[in-house]
């Protein structure tokens, strides 16, 4: 694999740590500002919407110029919104640092998994993506677990001075190994939007909202379901996340390395085997030890459908990728959002901290019929040009 992907995966890392660290530095935060619990939780929404309306945003500012120089005024306004996370006098520049870190997330995995996806030959593409998602995995693993320890022990403007810190250490990296890649010929805003009238890329989009969804149904509120219902203590919900983020590693992998070999049959498995455990971990959440077997394969599961979608949506895009690539992005997170809501709506109407699972299983059952639908429709129109376009070529740089 190029060296450029290891400059792209250390930008995930840092993106990936900032994301979701916040989780466990929640009280900390909320304690220095005064303000309650809930109020710091838009620390972690609004860096959501920021994400969803970033990612198109950024990426529609960014058809001017070369893909590289994109990636690394990215990173710079992740730099930015980190540092004023870091000292930020308020809740109010706070929650501002928040939105501004968030806003170059979508577009960096967009434009990154293009980049990523012309850096190798064709049959290399989705594993090229998931080498670059890895950052993202391993930040589960190493960055958020490490972030909230400097935060609990030295204190949460010091997690976020670092993650800034990974920032710089991205985009020098990005400078030094991304080859200089000249904005596409014809490259224009009117033809990446063009990329959204095929029905398959609307469809995959729908596919990733719904199954990443189901991830994050039962991730969300994975704490409460730990501590009252399987009956972990507190602690332990941390190393319970990190065994998460290991099967997030894992799941990339094989989702990258499958996808480049047979992508619609690895979503139909992906998908379908996701559905299934989500809908055992009501019943497995009662058991320490099937909980964790559980939380770990929603972790594999779920990540592993990410490279599939990603490359699905690159391969039905081809000519017009960017614009549609960040979306996709976006559609992420908005499945995190959809999700976590409709899993909060659940356990408010009294059903259970197990519930939710629930929710998870009947989003990504529901992605799986979108799946098994876009490719029916693409066996029965195979000369459109649009259901069921061939990949673009990778670019060769020398």
């Amino acid at each position: 694999m190029p060296l450029a992907l290891l400059a792209l995966a250390i930008g995930a890392f840092g993106i990936g740590t900032t994301e979701f660290v916040i989780m466990g530095l929640l009280p900390q935060i909320a304690g220095d500002y005064g303000v309650t619990i809930p109020t710091a939780g838009l620390l972690v929404t609004g860096y959501a919407i920021g994400v969803v309306i970033g990612a198109p945003l950024m990426t529609v500012l960014g058809t001017r110029i070369s893909r590289k120089t994109m990636l690394m005024l990215l990173m710079g306004l992740f730099v930015v919104g980190n540092l004023l996370s870091a000292f930020a006098p308020s809740f109010g520049v706070m929650l501002t640092g928040r939105v501004v870190a968030s806003l170059a997330h979508g577009a960096f995995f967009g434009i990154g998994s293009v980049v990523a996806a012309d850096l190798v030959a064709p049959d290399k593409k989705a594993g090229a993506i998931a080498t670059m998602f890895t950052g993202l995995t391993v930040a589960n693993i190493v960055g958020v677990p490490l972030g909230t320890f400097i935060g609990q022990a030295v204190g949460w403007r010091t997690t976020f001075a670092a993650v800034a810190g990974l920032g710089v250490l991205g985009l020098l990296g990005i400078a030094r190994l991304v080859p200089a890649m000249p904005r596409p010929e014809g490259a224009r805003l009117r033809g990446e939007l063009s990329a959204f009238r095929n029905p398959q890329v609307l469809l995959a989009m729908a596919m990733t909202v719904l199954g990443f969804g189901g991830v994050f149904a039962a991730i969300t509120y994975i704490a409460p379901m730990m501590t009252r219902v399987a009956g972990y203590s507190d602690g332990a919900v941390t190393w319970l996340l990190v065994l998460f983020g290991a099967g997030m590693f894992l799941g990339n992998l094989l989702g990258g390395r499958y996808a480049d070999r047979k992508l619609m049959p690895m979503l139909y498995a992906t998908l379908g085997g996701l559905a299934v455990v989500l809908a055992l971990f009501t019943v497995t959440a009662h058991s320490r030890t099937l909980a964790a077997v559980s939380i770990f394969l929603v972790g594999a599961l779920g990540f592993a459908t990410v490279p599939p979608l990603q490359k699905r949506v690159l391969d039905q895009a081809h000519g017009a990728p960017t614009l549609a690539s960040a979306v996709n992005i976006g559609a992420f997170n908005l499945g995190n959002a959809l999700a976590a809501w409709l899993g909060g709506l659940v356990i408010a109407a009294g059903l259970g901290y197990t519930a939710p699972n629930w929710v998870g299983a009947l989003l990504a059952g529901a992605a799986l019929l979108l799946a098994l639908w876009s490719a029916a429709l693409e066996r029965r129109a195979p000369a459109t040009g649009t259901a069921s376009a061939a990949p673009a070529p990778a670019l060769v740089h020398h």
